[in-house]
């Protein structure tokens, strides 16, 4: 799973949370059910937002229905978004993962340096790029100005020097991420927020592009490959302010568009896009100090004191009086023995439910617990002023009203 926009459970509310999951899962079975199972793999995070915004102009929930039980999910069902939205999204996916193959055996990066795995690269890029070309002309998308803006790249890429703007490099992915949020209005019937969503388009593949070179930096100069920053002499600095003001721009260009329901688009593409500017920069930052992001305090810093007869909030989870045996002070669900807890731990990792269920019962005390790809030690979580103007709640104590 790739792409920028990559919200913290905490940040959504869960009403938010369960649209968002919606549009992951309609994207990834959009592509399983018109390409077959290894078109699931170009599920992307960014894709989704495309199908969040034809959903967000539509005057009723986009289509629902009710998907069976996937290990990504813990082995549950979930009720995941289908229509023109997730197919126009999974053409865009399609054909951006495409490129995004052919790119990385042009650079030869890892295992792409080998031919016969650059040669099978090269065939299932083809082949991505052909089944989003024919998902985008059941919808009325015609993705020649995605493929014209991905043959553009590399001739950009070798007429780029020293002292050239970046933003010449990151042009073809503006253009491309414009027509596709662009033709969500033309899919629900919005000829007005054409303009305001490619322009929200463009900025958000501006800022898609450079938050990518960012995190390529130092990998591309230890290995010798292209780079924008390095090739044009882009600062840091300069590439953040970039940054910036494209988010600025996503926010201010949304805020001209009209949508029925704007919730989920809101948080995507104003919250998390600046979310996801701070993460790459920050990240960066501290791999070249030699830092861990999750490492120890620095010297001097104390833990701060809770004030005088404050007694914690109970744990939801935990369990209530009755029922079960006691395990460390606690009473969970069910008990099992040894050998009966390793069976269902070994059913519980096969259906990938150690990972992604939230919760999963603990196989041998019953405790609930969260799986590994849920679990956050962020501190996202601030119920002040979000600062952005539009009395939104962006930390997910409520649904956002704006």
């Amino acid at each position: 799973m790739f792409g920028i926009l990559r919200p913290c459970r905490h940040r959504l509310s869960p009403v938010l949370r369960t649209s968002w999951m919606a549009h992951l899962c309609g994207l990834c079975l959009a592509l399983r059910d018109d390409h077959g199972q290894l078109a699931r793999t170009v599920t992307n995070y960014d894709g989704l937002a495309i199908s969040a915004l034809v959903e967000a102009q539509s005057a009723a929930v986009g289509g629902r229905r009710v998907a069976g039980p996937c290990p990504l999910r813990g082995m549950r069902s979930a009720p995941v978004a289908e229509g023109a939205g997730a197919k126009l999204a999974a053409a865009v996916s399609l054909v951006l993962a495409s490129a995004k193959v052919d790119d990385h055996v042009a650079d030869g990066d890892g295992p792409f340096r080998r031919r016969p795995v650059a040669g099978v690269a090269r065939k299932v890029a083809a082949r991505w790029a052909r089944q989003g070309e024919l998902t985008g002309e059941r919808i009325g998308f015609g993705t020649a100005v995605l493929l014209d803006a991905v043959g553009r790249q590399g001739e950009l890429e070798s007429s780029l020097l020293t002292g050239s703007s970046v933003l010449l490099a990151t042009e073809p992915t503006e253009t491309a991420t414009a027509a596709a949020f662009a033709h969500t209005a033309v899919l629900t019937g919005r000829p007005g927020n054409e303009a305001p969503l490619r322009e929200a388009g463009r900025l958000f593949g501006r800022v898609a592009h450079l938050l990518d070179a960012v995190e390529d930096l130092d990998a591309d100069a230890a290995a010798g490959a292209w780079n924008p920053l390095a090739a044009t002499g882009t600062t840091l600095a300069e590439a953040r302010r970039l940054c910036d003001d494209a988010v600025l721009g996503v926010r201010l260009a949304l805020k001209e568009a009209e949508f029925d329901d704007g919730k989920l688009v809101h948080a995507l593409l104003v919250h998390e896009l600046g979310a996801a500017v701070v993460r790459t920069f920050g990240h960066l930052e501290l791999d070249r100090q030699g830092l861990d992001l999750h490492g120890q305090p620095p010297p001097g810093w104390q833990a701060p004191q809770a004030p005088p007869g404050w007694q914690p909030p109970r744990d939801p989870k935990a369990p209530k009086h009755g029922g079960g045996r006691k395990h460390g002070g606690h009473q969970w669900g069910r008990q099992r023995g040894t050998l009966a807890g390793c069976g269902v731990a070994l059913a519980l990792c096969c259906t990938c439910q150690m990972c992604c269920a939230d919760p999963y019962h603990d196989p041998w005390t019953g405790e609930p617990k969260e799986g590994f790809c849920h679990r956050c030690d962020c501190d996202c979580c601030d119920c002040g002023d979000c600062g952005c103007g539009d009395g939104c709640d962006c930390c997910g104590c409520c649904d956002c009203s704006c």
